[in-house]
């Protein structure tokens, strides 16, 4: 079973197995307890999921209302337009679209990040200008930086995801309204907000209000993922009324499904709720931090998402820690090797109520260093594994296999020995990363004209190493109290 269990993550490309299955694979008893699909576990309320079990029957029965009335009550409850606003069938279908419709020539994206803003544009033979976020600045990204890298490269497309995922990493609103505007020129900007319901860094984080003023942005909104129900899939973009109805107008008449209908129709009564189940994540996370950092050679790097983001001690191999925390302790965990930009010395952790971190640190500790902290050697690769979930190289993605091939220089690849985060204080903001080499000219990378594919583009299994002639794989290594939000989003 076991190894029936284990064999789905080599399987699968960029993301971990459903826990369908995982399920399914598990055989009968428990599902494990689940750090890594990044859910809020207080939302909906057991009397919430009571409702919904007692309208099962009609709910799938029935055809839902069309997406224009779904959109129109979501709009009525975050106090938005609803000529701004097209809902997706979950944010991937939002971002298929954005890709198809918005992108003509190339996208740059700060890596690592969700995966699908990578590979749904490689899909389509855009060029993909990947800016790698580097370990010794703990993953922050520096908008100069990137715009500058933009400028350099020709890129026609920005995204940024704020919070960053799988890191957490968070930008300041007046940054990136700053950014937006010195990206007024490009064909779009793009801002992932998937996340900033679990941020309290700042009291109104979002840029929704700014982008619908602009003609160039738009803004990306999750729903599963703040109201804990990723399966019902459903999302929202916020832009100018044309671009928003460019996306609306491509979507299906029904591509929302009778429970997302019924989950938005029921908010409304439940607001208090909702904000109290944000309020526990942030305090979840604070101690859920402390209790890893606690643990000898795991680092932990701030997060203001709901989610944490670790670096496993020097010679643990992502692969095996994942593999035995599954099928000797039943806790899943996403290992961050099959990231671009990532490794498998690194896990992605979602916050979980104290009694499951506690287990799933005591579980480290024994899949670490043995029965007690430092008493074992950590884990290699057991004989006879032929898979790896590395990544082909950054600076070989965004040096020569990377659209035009244009070989990036890279800042210096030194990384600071594992030292263990303090308990987080209010969300400390690194220090700018030090400055690369001046970039080449943009006239010397003579960008794809409009419309044209991408020349030497990689399909997403070639980016990932796993196909293609001379890739190789790499090493294994808020909403208060008061309510529901406004049109800025939280509050």
């Amino acid at each position: 079973m076991a190894e029936n269990v284990t064999s789905l993550f080599r399987s699968t490309a960029a993301h971990s197995p459903s826990m369908a299955a995982l399920t399914r694979e598990g055989g009968e008893g428990a599902g494990p307890i689940d750090f890594c699909i990044p859910c809020n576990p207080y939302f909906p309320t057991p009397a919430m999921f009571d409702d919904m079990a007692g309208r099962l029957r009609d709910i799938i029965t029935y055809y839902p209302s069309s997406a224009d009335t779904i959109t129109a009550e979501l709009c009525n409850l975050l106090q938005l337009p609803p000529q701004a606003v097209a809902m997706g069938n979950g944010s991937t279908e939002l971002i298929t679209w954005i890709d198809h419709l918005l992108v003509r020539e190339s996208l740059a994206v700060p890596v690592p990040t969700f995966g699908r803003w990578t590979d749904q544009p490689m899909e389509t033979g855009k060029r993909v200008d990947m800016f790698p976020l580097q370990e010794s600045s703990g993953f922050a990204l520096d908008l100069a930086q990137y715009a500058e890298f933009i400028r350099a490269r020709g890129t026609r497309v920005a995204v940024i995801c704020n919070p960053n995922n799988p890191d957490g990493g968070f930008l300041h609103r007046h940054s990136v309204v700053q950014f937006m505007d010195a990206m007024a020129d490009l064909d779009l900007v793009v801002i992932d907000e998937s996340f900033l319901e679990f941020a309290d860094a700042e009291a109104e984080p979002s840029v929704v209000q700014e982008a619908m003023l602009r003609p160039n942005v738009v803004v990306l909104r999750s729903l599963g993922k703040n109201f804990g129900l990723h399966g019902v899939r459903f999302g929202y973009l916020v832009a100018n009324p044309a671009l928003a109805g460019r996306v609306r107008s491509m979507l299906p008449k029904w591509n929302l499904n009778a429970f997302a209908e019924h989950v938005v129709f029921m908010l409304k009564n439940h607001g208090q709720e909702y904000a109290e189940s944000l309020h526990q994540v942030r305090r979840d996370r604070l101690d859920m931090a402390s209790q890893l950092a606690s643990l000898p050679g795991l680092t932990v790097y701030p997060s203001q998402g709901n989610f944490l983001f670790v670096r496993l001690p020097v010679g643990a191999e992502g692969t095996v820690v994942r593999d035995r925390l599954l099928t000797e302790h039943r806790i899943l965990v996403r290992e961050c090797g099959n990231k671009i930009g990532s490794s498998s010395r690194f896990l992605r952790l979602v916050v979980r109520p104290q009694v499951d971190v506690r287990r799933l640190v005591s579980s480290l500790e024994q899949v670490l260093y043995g029965t007690r902290r430092g008493a074992a050697a950590v884990p290699e690769l057991a004989n006879g594994t032929s898979y790896s979930s590395g990544t082909a190289a950054v600076d070989r993605l965004v040096g020569s296999t990377n659209g035009a091939g244009m070989a990036m220089p890279m800042p210096p690849a030194a990384v600071p020995a594992p030292v263990a985060v303090p308990a987080p204080a209010p969300m400390p903001i690194p220090a700018p990363m030090p400055m690369p080499a001046p970039m080449p000219a943009a006239a010397a990378f003579e960008p794809t004209p409009p419309g044209v594919p991408a020349r030497g583009g990689l399909t997403a299994a070639q980016v990932r190493g796993t196909t293609g002639p001379g890739l190789t794989p790499a090493p294994a290594t808020g909403w208060p109290s008061g309510g529901w939000p406004n049109a800025a989003g939280m509050g």
